[in-house]
């Protein structure tokens, strides 16, 4: 499944929304696992927008890289990263109930 192609006003629509919720899931020491990979699918699935923390104390460049790693592995697309923490978007099998098209 290839992912929609955002825009810069969906993606700001998204982190607005993320703004206020809480971590879905957290990502420590042992970076992206096959435990964490299916919980975040699950989130996903559940949800469509999840945010991620980060909790193993990596340094910015191994958040990066494990958000790159997330994105390919879970098949999601990451639409901010602040900090600790991320957020990681996957539209549902009818399409995106975040996302009004227009």
């Amino acid at each position: 499944m290839s992912l929609p192609a955002l825009t810069g006003a969906q993606k700001n629509r998204l982190r607005g929304l993320g703004q206020t919720s809480p971590d879905h899931v957290w990502l420590g020491r042992d970076g992206v696992t096959r435990e964490f990979l299916v919980e975040l699918n699950r989130q996903l699935d559940a949800r469509e927008l999840v945010k991620l923390r980060f909790t193993g104390g990596q340094d910015r460049h191994a958040r990066a890289t494990l958000c790159e790693q997330v994105e390919r592995d879970a098949a999601c697309a990451c639409v901010g990263a602040v900090g600790h923490t991320a957020l990681f978007w996957r539209p549902g099998v009818e399409g995106s109930k975040l996302l009004v098209a227009n």
